[in-house]
């Protein structure tokens, strides 16, 4: 299939790589030149601007979005909007806010036009790894991609079927999802982030705890000085909490045994906090994933360990670059 790709971040680049190695035909644009010709090298057709990618695609169009959320994803979906033609279909396959993608939705609607949101996980590993999916909008305008997902995916073989999923394959099982309508899949993705949180904050805790087991303070016979890497290590074979996130963990601690290349200021991305408003919106307790979020909020304050390693474990799975330390406390 042929796809325009806006946008050529971390995320997007490696998204139309893992698209040109599974056959499939791509556009790109960014407003980076560097960018757009270190794609074509591989593979791609440049556009050097807006108006000049949309001609280059094959009615009916899909153009995919990988933009911030926010200005820069609303200014490049209207100007796609003005820009193509019923029965095309517009992506945007960032974190934008569920409520922009229903209005973002009705306008394209007006001219024809569909539009999915698709929630994208995987981070910079998704190229190998395969990317997980989360989609809302009509279901004729995913199965007419379903291609495309097919390819991002990281398909049936990369786990073991569930126990007790012993009839059909279901679509889910691939790595992709349509969730519903409009805004469905990037709220689903949202809460998938949210709960990202929380494991990550209980994993961070963890660790400090054991990394404090020989403080001068406990009597010499309760003093443990224990090897964080070996522990993740364990952890990672057979053990209850084995998980990417804690092989991520692993490796983090491999490279850097006390984390010392790290400050300690976590950022949040966003979706946190619309998480927790979901929470409140709809009355349901979430006293993890709120603590979470506050911690990162603390995070920028004072930093102990459990920070440092939680900005690991963002630069491992997302090439997330710990931003300079902002101290709002005296």
């Amino acid at each position: 299939m042929q796809l325009a790709m806006v946008g050529l971040g971390r995320m997007g680049a490696n998204l139309v790589r893992r698209l040109i190695r599974g056959g499939h035909e791509c556009v790109v644009f960014d407003r980076d030149a560097a960018a757009v010709d270190a794609l074509v090298r591989e593979g791609a057709r440049p556009a050097r601007s807006l108006p000049e990618l949309v001609p280059q695609l094959r009615a009916p169009r899909a153009v995919w979005v990988m933009l911030p959320h926010g200005e820069p994803t609303a200014t490049t979906v209207a100007e796609l909007g003005r820009q193509l033609s019923a029965g095309d279909v517009v992506i945007d396959g960032g974190n934008s806010h569920h409520h922009d993608d229903v209005q973002r939705a009705r306008t394209l609607a007006a001219r024809g036009i569909d539009y999915l949101d698709v929630g994208t996980s995987g981070g910079v590993w998704g190229l190998e790894r395969g990317y997980c999916l989360m989609i809302g909008g009509p279901e004729a305008a995913v199965q007419r991609l379903a291609p495309l997902f097919d390819t991002l995916a990281p398909g049936l073989a990369a786990q073991p079927r569930t126990r007790g999923s012993d009839g059909a394959v279901r679509r889910a099982e691939h790595g992709w999802l349509h969730c519903g309508p409009a805004g469905a899949g990037h709220f689903v993705k949202m809460i998938h982030n949210g709960i990202e949180y929380g494991m990550m904050q209980a994993l961070a805790e963890g660790f400090d705890i054991l990394r404090n087991a020989g403080k001068s303070s406990l009597g010499p016979e309760h003093r443990y000085a224990f090897d964080l890497a070996d522990i993740a290590e364990v952890w990672r074979r057979g053990s209850v909490v084995s998980s990417w996130l804690l092989d991520l963990a692993a490796a983090a601690l491999a490279e850097d045994r006390d984390l010392s290349g790290y400050g300690g200021a976590v950022e949040d991305s966003g979706e946190g906090r619309w998480t927790v408003q979901a929470a409140v919106d709809t009355a349901v307790p979430a006293q993890v994933l709120t603590a979470a979020l506050y911690a990162r909020f603390r995070s920028r304050q004072d930093h102990g360990f459990a920070d440092k390693m939680l900005s690991a474990l963002r630069k491992q799975f997302g090439g997330h670059v710990e931003a300079p330390a902002r101290r709002t406390n005296p």
